[in-house]
This record gives C-alpha cells, sequence and structure tokens, in this order.
C-alpha cells in the first residue's frame, strides 16, 4: 500500500541554501549558535633538568645526529622471543634473558648487530642528563612532486626556509621535512595554463562534508587543508606543524608567540604583521570549498572568505598597540538533498581576530587563542509522512464511498452519529 502526494513545497527538500554576507553573517550566528566544547590540547613529552626514577637513558649518535634511547632486550610471548624495542629505566636495575632464532646463523654472525658486540658501545654516547640546551630556531624542506597519473613522475622541487643561528657548542636544531604530491591534467584549448595546475587532495565527502574530514580552503587556486596555530611542548607556538581544522569538531588552542628581542623590529606595524602572519601560516586563505568534492577549477564550488581584522583606533591609548590575540573561525553550515541522503556543505566562513593593547613593546613572547566554531543552519521541512485522512483512499477499499460521505458531511457528524445511535435503539425495542 502507498499514498501519492501532490507537489507540496513544504516537504521539498531541494531548496537553495540561504546567501550569507557580511552584514547578515552576524544575525545567522547569533540565531542558530549554539554552546561550543573545547578540545584537549595536545601537550608533547618534554624532557626534565635531570634523570628520574623510571625515565629513559637518552643515547646520541655522532654520526647520523639522531637522538635515541638506551635499550634492554627483553622476552615476548611463551616462546621468549627477544624484542629490542625496550627502554631502559634509570635507576631500574634488572637482568633479563631471552631468544633469538636464526635461519644462517654463520652469515647472521657477520650481519646482524645483536651478535656485534661494537653495537653495543660503538657510534654512541650516554647523555648525562636529558637535553636542556637552547633550541634553535626550525629548519624546513618541503619537496614538491608532480605526477601524471600512470605517466609517473614529471617533475621534482624542492623549497627551504632556513632562519639564522648562532654558534653554539651546546644547542640543538629542530628540522622538517614535507613530501607534497599534485597531479599535472593536459592543457586544453580555451583553458587559462594556470588552472590546468592543481593541487590533489583526499575528498572531504562526495559530495558534502563528512564529520572530522579536513576544511577545504584554496590559496590562489591551489587546494589545502585549513589549518591553525599548534602548541609546542614549550607552550610556544610552533612555526610550522599546526592543526588541521575538521568539519564539523570545534577546536580551541592556545600558545605563545616568539617576538624579535632587534631594537629596529620592536614596532607596532611589525608585531602587528607577525602576529597575522602567525595566525594565517605560510600561505594566506583566500576562499573555502563549499563541499567536500569541490574542484579548484569550478569557480561555483568556492566562495571568499569574509576576514574582519582589528581598528587600531579601538582604543585610546598613545603609547600602545593593538595586536591580536584570538581568532575566531566562524563556519557556518546546513545540509541539502534528501531526507534519506542530506549531504552537508558549507554556506559562509569568518576569521574574527580580537585585539588587545599591547603596552610594552619589548615583550619576548604573546599569548594567542585561536576558536574554530561551527554552526549547523539546516532549515528541517516537513515530513512527508502523518496520520491517515479521510479522503485518502485505500485500493480495492470497499468502505471508500462511506467515507467520503462522512467526509463531505464533516460538520454533521456529530448529528449523524446521534441517528444511527437513535436507530439502533429503536430497532432494538421494535426487534423485541
Amino acid at each position: 500500500l502507498f499514498c501519492v502526494q501532490l507537489d507540496d513545497s513544504k516537504l521539498n527538500y531541494f531548496q537553495q541554501p540561504q546567501d550569507i554576507k557580511e552584514s547578515d553573517f552576524a544575525e545567522f550566528l547569533e540565531k542558530y549558535g549554539r554552546h561550543s566544547f573545547l578540545a584537549p590540547s595536545q601537550v608533547q613529552p618534554s624532557f626534565s633538568a635531570f634523570y628520574r626514577a623510571g625515565d629513559p637513558i637518552l643515547i646520541y649518535f655522532d654520526s647520523s645526529s639522531v637522538l635515541s634511547v638506551l635499550r634492554q632486550p627483553i622476552k615476548m610471548g611463551a616462546s621468549g622471543l627477544c624484542v629490542d624495542g625496550n627502554p631502559a629505566g634509570f635507576l631500574d636495575s634488572k637482568s633479563t634473558s631471552c631468544t633469538r632464532i636464526f635461519a644462517n646463523l654463520s652469515k647472521s654472525c657477520m650481519t646482524d648487530p645483536a651478535l656485534d658486540a661494537a653495537s653495543y658501545y660503538h657510534d654512541f654516547t650516554v647523555l648525562k642528563v636529558p637535553i636542556n640546551d637552547t633550541v634553535m630556531p626550525s629548519m624546513k624542506v618541503i619537496y614538491e612532486i608532480e605526477y601524471s597519473g600512470t605517466s609517473g613522475i614529471q617533475s621534482v622541487s624542492v623549497q627551504f626556509k632556513v632562519s639564522n643561528i648562532s654558534v653554539n657548542s651546546r644547542s640543538s636544531l629542530q628540522q622538517h621535512f614535507t613530501m607534497h604530491f599534485w597531479v599535472s591534467i593536459p592543457i586544453l584549448p580555451g583553458i587559462l595554463p594556470s588552472l590546468t595546475l592543481s593541487h590533489m587532495l583526499p575528498r572531504s565527502g562526495n559530495p558534502g562534508y563528512i564529520m572530522g574530514a579536513p576544511l577545504l580552503i584554496a590559496n590562489s587556486g591551489a587546494k589545502q587543508h585549513m589549518s591553525i596555530l599548534r602548541s609546542e611542548s614549550d607552550g610556544s607556538c610552533s612555526q610550522f606543524l599546526r592543526h588541521t581544522v575538521q568539519f564539523g569538531r570545534n577546536m580551541r588552542t592556545g600558545c605563545k608567540i616568539s617576538l624579535s628581542p632587534i631594537l629596529e623590529d620592536s614596532n607596532c606595524s611589525y608585531i602587528q604583521q607577525k602576529l597575522y602572519k602567525a595566525f594565517q601560516g605560510m600561505n594566506r586563505t583566500e576562499d573555502f570549498a563549499v563541499t567536500g568534492s569541490a574542484h579548484s577549477t569550478q569557480a561555483e564550488e568556492w566562495m571568499t572568505i569574509l576576514i574582519d581584522n582589528c581598528s587600531v583606533e579601538a582604543v585610546n591609548c598613545t603609547s600602545c598597540c593593538m595586536v591580536p590575540v584570538t581568532l575566531e573561525i566562524q563556519i557556518l553550515w546546513t545540509k541539502v538533498g534528501l531526507l534519506s541522503n542530506p549531504q552537508a556543505q558549507v554556506v559562509g566562513t569568518r576569521h574574527f581576530y580580537q585585539c588587545q593593547p599591547l603596552k610594552f613593546l619589548n615583550m619576548s613572547m604573546v599569548p594567542v587563542t585561536t576558536i574554530v566554531t561551527f554552526t549547523d543552519m539546516t532549515d528541517w521541512p516537513e515530513p512527508p509522512r502523518g496520520q491517515p485522512q479521510m479522503h485518502w483512499k485505500l485500493p480495492f477499499d470497499i468502505f471508500f464511498p462511506f467515507k467520503v460521505a462522512l467526509n463531505v458531511e464533516r460538520t454533521y457528524r456529530g448529528d449523524l452519529a446521534g441517528y444511527l445511535l437513535l436507530i439502533l435503539i429503536m430497532s432494538s425495542i421494535f426487534c423485541f
């Protein structure tokens, strides 16, 4: 059995989402906004100034400049086979024994490090105390690899981001390495060459976004993932590592940005630009993808991000500098399509900066906060179902004429019921 209803605009879910403009962004945010949650910050492990009981003992390989830990093999499982990944703990005196299996002992005797006595002491030194040296500015290496389907790799380029460091006998240097693949599309007639190169990223949904998938943005036509500041183990903002913004998940991060101690750089405009660049990352975000499968060459699948910077005249202080300390990324989204399979798409995004006056321009660290909030603006239609009505006709319904009569005489239902009751009473009297 089924029912057929005429076209009803209230039940049509294929509706165009509301246009979000900069003037009415705050209105929609207030109307549909809800309370958000704070995601726990990821704290990276750090070493203390001295060893504590149970701490791993650090070792350093001079030839490869690798920091590792001193390991003590232990047995694992019923067979008692050796596991070499177990770190030795400080002040944890113990003896272990385990079994090693060799397919060719004569060959392994010359090649296996476990049978080489020098591997237990050669080419590394034991650190007297954990590393507490000064961490120097980071260095980053980025490989860009272009490929074309089954034709293979077309070109490889490398980029470097270096920093000046002072010569110090005891210092550490962080290095970051990134491998980035992108596909080259053959140039077609009538298409600009600048639009034929598109950074290929995994889809965040097809077509609508999937909860937890990265939010897609674009910079000069190249797709990438939206990211925010990330904290290092010491609370400072990482220069290269950033948190990826995941669709539908609110986030909050906090860290401290280090300012240059050079005198000529300690001015208001320099500090403002440095903080803005730190919030934005290496590449300034221009557009965001409406859906999770947006293509970089389809302009209708992208929208411009609204950016509200701070006003430098917001406070009456001649010796102060208005600097951005909080970035709130506000994302409005809605569901469109079939009720059985709704698709999530973004309808508006705003970067809202909040500033505070900085009185001392020679400050070395400035605490900053980044907040990401997702607001659901879905306008759910009336479900296409309800209680059966009197005028609905079922197949082979022998009671349909009576229901039609009752439907036509709906205003006289009470009287009709009274008449039927009176007829039944009179019939019972005459029958007796």
